[in-house]
């Protein structure tokens, strides 16, 4: 069975597709954006598979 962990980011409007291609680039897989706390950010939320342990 696959393991997650879990990351909340702030991601501001104007730079959301630098600030969602570097975590795209980490492993990031963004699972669901919402409206932030004010107009000009939004929340990402995000997963990536944890590395199997041996």
């Amino acid at each position: 069975m696959t393991k997650w962990e879990y990351f909340t980011a702030p991601i501001l409007t104007h730079v959301s597709t630098q600030i969602l291609n570097n975590f795209g680039s980490d492993g990031w897989e963004l699972v669901q954006i919402v409206p932030g706390p004010n107009p000009e950010s939004l929340v990402g939320y995000f997963k990536r598979p944890l590395p199997e342990a041996k």
